[in-house]
């Protein structure tokens, strides 16, 4: 574990239980970022000539990570960037199932354009909810976060399987960043058809880089219009041959963003993802345990059969003030206290919490 963490020197200082606001970036990352600038500043445009190779093989390497193809995947700058893409590509009037209290860059893009938008509670019953509003509402289209940034609560993946085959011409539009970099993910065999996120959570890729996937049977019924010269495949291209995921890559690319991406990627496939996943679902099973026992969950995480490893506790401003100065970095959040378990935190650091928690 000692070998783990010594590619993040701001565990040193504290107990960081917040990846699900910013995920620490590993030491091979960075220094894979200072050789880049370095690169770019010695031979400037000579060094960019490869860029279009360069950022092909970053998508191959996300690709390979989730199970997804190359023609199916844009890297993009951030998940808003992504959705709001999506959505100015649906048609019009399009009825838009909600989750209420979703994170604002999944909600806000749909409230604030010409869509007729319907609800569902998070709460215990979550997928529950969601199939009573989608047979009374029967909307177009469900989008919704995998892991809700609030609760920490994760949507079932079978359940979305068993939506689809009842609705089949349901879309499903899914926000992973709270989720993907936590376990094994395969868009091939999942039931979302359209899925993004920010890669600077539990990715640990920093800011300015995501992706978004969109498989092909959702195309019939997007019609992006972002677009720009990357877009194009030559010079000489038309804006009319842009193909379906170049619109979402409309301008220069950024090999230092989406290489951190990539750099993260190969920096937890370096380490083991099935090792480094199976600590996140050991210590967030053991903290569920622990913070249950201290009466510190609400029903909407204790009743529910599996959960992330993100846990909003029940506790004050004073409470956080107290946490604060222990160094445990957390958020208040949703009128509690979030925090959250990445593959780098340690049986320890919960004990430790638990400690001034009790």
């Amino acid at each position: 574990m000692e070998e783990l963490r010594k590619h993040f020197p701001a565990l040193e200082s504290c107990i960081y239980l917040n990846t699900a606001s910013n995920g620490v970036i590993p030491k091979p990352v960075i220094e894979w970022r200072r050789q880049h600038d370095l690169d770019l500043m010695n031979h400037a445009s000579v060094f960019r000539d490869k860029h279009k190779l360069h950022i092909e093989q970053i998508r191959q390497t996300v690709t390979g990570f989730f199970n997804a193809s190359t023609d199916e995947t844009a890297l993009i700058p951030n998940l808003s960037f992504g959705m709001n893409t999506v959505l100015e590509g649906l048609p019009k009037g399009q009825k838009i199932l909600l989750l209420k209290n979703d994170y604002p860059s999944i909600n806000w893009p749909v409230e604030t354009r010409d869509f007729d938008v319907c609800y569902a509670e998070i709460d215990e019953n979550l997928e529950q909810n969601i199939e009573e509003a989608v047979i009374k509402h029967k909307p177009d289209v469900f989008m919704f976060s995998i892991v809700q940034w609030l609760s920490g609560i994760r949507i079932d993946f079978e359940f979305l399987n068993q939506l689809k085959s009842y609705h089949p011409n349901l879309l499903l539009i899914a926000d992973g960043t709270q989720y993907l970099g936590t376990e094994n993910f395969s868009f091939a065999e999942n039931a979302i058809d359209v899925l993004g996120a920010s890669a600077y959570k539990w990715l640990t890729a920093g800011y300015g880089n995501g992706f978004i996937m969109v498989k092909e049977s959702a195309r019939e019924r997007i019609f992006p219009k972002t677009i720009g010269f990357n877009s194009a495949e030559r010079f000489e291209s038309a804006a009319t041959e842009t193909t379906f995921m170049k619109h979402f890559e409309p301008g220069h690319q950024d090999t230092l963003n989406y290489g951190s991406l990539e750099q993260a990627m190969l920096f937890q496939e370096k380490l083991g993802k099935d090792y480094l996943y199976q600590k996140i679902d050991s210590l967030s099973g053991k903290a569920k345990e622990k913070f249950a026992n201290l009466d510190l969950l609400k029903n909407d995480t204790l009743l529910r059969e599996k959960h992330s490893s993100i846990f909003n506790l029940k506790g004050d401003k004073a409470l956080f003030q107290k946490l604060k100065e222990n160094d445990i970095i957390c958020s208040p959040r949703g009128g509690g206290i979030r925090v959250s378990f990445h593959y780098y935190n340690t049986e320890e650091e919960l004990n430790k919490l638990v400690g001034v928690l009790s």
